[in-house]
């Protein structure tokens, strides 16, 4: 049997248990802040992670807009910010 780190150990039971997208979505909502900015995080509402698929909520028109003009980059800086590909598409509502 090969050993494993504390880290590698919880990765590895997150990954098999299927735990791993929802502890991203939970992460990302606590997060969120951090990840969008300021603004973005102020006016959008709800976030909901699904099979790699990221929907967020804003009943602001422009806020919006830019969201859909901006997603390649958010996507960008999401996976970025968790070291690994955790959203493949954004869905802006």
């Amino acid at each position: 049997m090969g050993q494993y780190s504390i880290g590698e150990a919880l990765k590895l039971l997150m990954e098999k248990s299927g735990w791993a997208p929802k502890a991203h979505e939970l992460r990302m909502r606590e997060e969120w802040e951090q990840i969008a900015g300021k603004t973005i995080a102020k006016y959008t509402r709800n976030l909901y992670l699904s099979g790699g698929i990221l929907t967020i909520y804003t009943d602001v028109a422009a806020l919006k807009q830019e969201l859909l003009l901006a997603k390649p980059q958010l996507m960008a800086t999401i996976n970025e910010y968790f070291a690994e590909q955790v959203v493949k598409e954004i869905n802006i509502k």
